[in-house]
């Protein structure tokens, strides 16, 4: 039986992956031309259809779907056994790639990670900035940083971050033209500044608690946002009352740019985790990444 070509099949799986002819180009390094033409000889050698192509995207085919189930992991298995024998190596070496918050990456990853950077100059660090809960294995990532609540069980997740508290605040010329609100209902009539989730696309709903009791507010306002960085520019500019994590106001409120609100309604909660799945084999790499995030 004649061999397959390895190299088309990695390619195939890279562009059902990554739904775009252009972007797997660019994963794997080659043109996409020769991506296309690729992909063209291994059906034509199958002699059936992996690939569905539209003017905007390209997704498997029933047999392409097989495919991809039956020899994607492969693939990874070999990168991850690569990356393993970089052990014998004097320096470690190698890509890790992470999801993660913008919040995350500058108050954590970056002040941590870029020591690592400096010390291993073969180590490369690659951050996707996601404020929903991707799929780390099908997307390819090492690993994955959210709040401790909001992660699966099936992973492995270890603590990187004290415990968060969230803020409600406004800045001193918006309290000018409204009074404070003394309890979280008393939102409702207020100008708030919407975050929308990127999970399930809706409107984050503000959770409040005091002595055992929880309250979620449903606010409204003027403006929607899906960035906690722009909620604080808009608060700084008095478009209304924000609610963001504690130590993104934090520097804002000291100085009297923001006046914080309903203080007494934000307990401490589970901080930020790295999460991976249980059952990866960790590079090298990837060990010294965990080493440099743990508390």
């Amino acid at each position: 039986m004649a061999r397959r070509n390895l190299n088309d099949l990695l390619a195939f799986v890279t562009v059902a992956r990554e739904g775009s002819f252009t972007r797997a180009a660019g994963v794997l390094g080659v043109s996409q031309s020769a991506l296309s033409q690729a992909i063209a000889g291994l059906e034509t050698r199958m002699e059936i259809r992996l690939l569905a192509r539209t003017t905007r995207s390209v997704s498997p085919t029933a047999a392409g779907e097989r495919l991809l189930q039956a020899i994607g992991h492969r693939f990874d298995e070999i990168e991850a056994e690569l990356d393993a024998l970089t052990e014998m190596r004097d320096k470690p070496a190698g890509t890790v790639r992470i999801t993660c918050t913008d919040h995350a990456l500058s108050t954590l990853l970056m002040p941590k990670l870029g020591v690592l950077l400096l010390e291993y100059p073969d180590i490369k660090l690659e951050f996707d900035i996601n404020y929903g809960l991707r799929d780390i294995v099908a997307d390819r990532f090492d690993a994955g940083v959210r709040l401790g609540d909001y992660i699966d069980k099936d992973m492995i997740a270890l603590p990187i971050s004290p415990p968060l508290r969230m803020a409600a605040a406004a800045s001193p010329s918006y309290f000018a033209r409204h009074p404070a609100p003394t309890t979280p209902n008393d939102l409702t009539a207020h100008r708030c500044i919407n975050f929308r989730t990127s999970g399930d696309g809706g409107l984050y709903a503000w959770e409040f608690e005091r002595d055992g009791r929880k309250l979620n507010v449903r606010v409204d306002g003027p403006l929607v946002l899906n960035t906690s960085a722009h909620i604080v520019e808009a608060a700084l500019a008095g478009l209304g009352i924000a609610f963001v994590l504690e130590d993104e106001f934090a520097p804002h409120i000291e100085e009297g740019r923001l006046v914080r609100v309903l203080e007494d309604w934000s307990p401490s909660f589970a901080g930020y985790h790295l999460y991976y799945p249980s059952r990866r084999q960790p590079s090298p790499a990837f060990k010294l990444v965990v080493d440099a995030l743990r508390l």
